[in-house]
């Protein structure tokens, strides 16, 4: 009787919480992301710092840091060993924060299939260890979409469409003391417009529209792209 009381109390609690948010209310998401390579080197490194909000400002959603080393063999693809820490906050009024740390093994495949269509294909892999749950892992797939509108590249002064969808899909449906998720995770659609302020520097301000099982919400999107 005591497991069972435990089990619809835990039920009870996650439900409330996704039932506190409001999916009318714009997130907003501020991010910078970096990459630099060892000179002449195969080897290099990358991260991104995300400040997310519930709101476009002031009410945590997640903190994330990360960083990784990479490795690209070619032109054609780049595989990236990391690690992140994530500090992820509670819809609405409350101050109560969750960690999680994160292993990932990603691999990226760049490739054009015409003068200004840029794709690139990600393909990661998630160790998650979220505070109260159990070991837990994620696949995630990405589908960048680049297109130049004033010139046929990338480069300094260059102002471009920018699209993305991922898929998140979790490695297993259990996560402790009764608790379960389904297999699909999340799905992210984002556009945007870009602009290149150098050849390695670019901003880009969008929107990302988030659907999770039981709800859908919207976030602005505001990011710096930084390569050195």
């Amino acid at each position: 009787m005591k497991k069972l009381f435990t089990l619809l109390f835990s039920l009870f609690i996650c439900f409330n919480s996704q039932a506190q948010v409001d999916e009318d209310q714009l997130g907003g998401w501020y991010m910078y992301f970096w990459n630099t390579d060892f000179g002449e080197s195969k080897f290099g490194l990358q991260g991104d710092v995300q400040y997310r909000n519930w709101d476009v400002m002031g009410d945590l959603e997640q903190l994330l840091l990360r960083a990784g080393v990479t490795y690209s063999p070619n032109s054609n693809l780049k595989l990236t060993l990391g690690y992140g820490n994530i500090t992820s906050g509670t819809f609405g009024d409350s101050n109560d924060t969750s960690s999680e740390s994160r292993i990932y093994q990603e691999a990226l495949l760049p490739h054009k299939i015409s003068d200004r269509i840029y794709l690139k294909h990600r393909f990661r892999y998630e160790q998650r260890w979220v505070e109260d749950q159990d070991f837990r892992t994620r696949y995630r797939y990405n589908l960048f979409l680049n297109i130049p509108l004033n010139q046929p590249n990338l480069d300094k002064n260059s102002i471009y469409l920018a699209f993305y969808n991922e898929v998140f899909i979790n490695g297993q449906k259990d996560i402790g003391d009764g608790r379960r998720v389904e297999i699909f995770d999340r799905n992210r659609l984002y556009g945007a417009l870009g602009y290149s302020i150098k050849d390695n520097l670019k901003v880009q301000a969008g929107f990302m529209e988030q659907t999770l099982n039981n709800i859908s919400k919207g976030q602005i999107q505001l990011s710096l792209h930084h390569s050195f």
